[in-house]
């Protein structure tokens, strides 16, 4: 398998899609000539033209407008937000439009619109690009949200979801652009509705997802140097959320950590936790303990910023006091 960076597995899937079927075009700001502010999109409007990598104006409520009509007109739009944070500005037609107009019309017309947009802190960028709000998008019906942690996932999940026919929410990490990993050649396609485990473990689960699942893989092989096994759980798939690898994980460990990147107030982990309880409290031996951002808006300066969000000590530290090592 092929050895490559998370941008260039992106950047792969987008150039596959569009080779493969020519309703699929991509829109955002700065993704043509300048080949996008992560580089994503490098080569494509020189390989398939100004007509189906389209350059806009700095306008998000036009551009996820412009999609949504598109995907509703028969044409595969990929949409790009340059972060995530700057969505807010169409929340409304992400929200009220893109998520709803499907199940408003009877399912008598079709969504397949993608919303690439990349989120997380980390990089000194303040607190008005640095945030994670996938949560918010898991949190409306009619959306599918998802957010890979790897190269191959992120290949194979950005084709499953060009290829589906409702919205989704394709939630990158700014963090992880750079992280290589194997990625399988041919046709690779990944579900949007299936976690999985992607370290086994028996003495406690840790649930991650995006850049965190980094984090998560990396405590763990700490942890293992302390005689803790602990199982790493993807939770790359976040509405539809699937439970399942969780729930049976749980069962066999009978300790949890989740950890995210967002705020733990009304987070993935909250929603998580409440399934475990609900689903598998009798297989608890302790508390579900959760693990996020400091409930601040992100700090500019470099060492505030670096306390302020999740690292590999974090999750070492609360794996260690759930198994009573400390």
């Amino acid at each position: 398998m092929a050895v490559l960076a998370m941008r260039d597995a992106l950047n792969q899937a987008l150039r596959e899609e569009m080779k493969r079927d020519e309703s699929v075009f991509l829109l955002g700001e700065d993704i043509g000539l300048y080949d996008g502010s992560f580089k994503v999109t490098r080569g494509l409007m020189k390989e398939f033209g100004e007509k189906r990598v389209l350059d806009t104006p700095i306008a998000e409520e036009i551009i996820i407008g412009t999609a949504i009509g598109a995907a509703m007109s028969g044409l595969r739009p990929v949409a790009e937000m340059m972060t995530v944070n700057f969505i807010m500005v169409a929340m409304d037609q992400v929200v009220n439009a893109a998520a709803h107009i499907r199940y408003m019309f009877g399912g008598g017309t079709k969504v397949p619109l993608v919303i690439r947009t990349p989120g997380g802190g980390g990089h000194q960028l303040g607190a008005q690009h640095s945030h994670s709000h996938e949560n918010w998008f898991a949190h409306v019906p009619g959306l599918k949200v998802v957010a890979p942690g790897t190269p191959a996932d992120a290949k194979g999940m950005l084709k499953s979801a060009i290829r589906d026919d409702n919205p989704v929410m394709f939630i990158e990490n700014e963090g992880t652009y750079a992280v290589k990993g194997e990625v399988p050649d041919g046709e690779h396609l990944v579900p949007l509705d299936k976690n999985e485990v992607k370290r086994p473990g028996e003495h406690i689960t840790i649930c991650a997802h995006s850049r965190m699942l980094i984090i998560a893989m990396d405590a763990a092989s700490e942890l293992e140097k302390e005689g803790i096994s602990a199982e790493v759980v993807d939770m790359r798939a976040l509405r539809p959320l699937d439970m399942a690898p969780v729930i049976e994980s749980v069962k066999k460990t009978s300790r949890l950590i989740t950890v995210e990147e967002g705020w733990r107030s009304y987070g993935v982990g909250s929603e998580i936790a409440s399934r475990v309880y609900e689903e598998a409290f009798d297989y608890l031996d302790a508390p579900v303990a959760r693990i996020g951002a400091a409930e601040v808006p992100a700090p500019y300066n470099k060492r505030l910023e670096k306390i302020a969000f999740p690292g590999k000590a974090d999750v070492i530290v609360t794996a260690r006091a759930l198994l009573g090592k400390n």
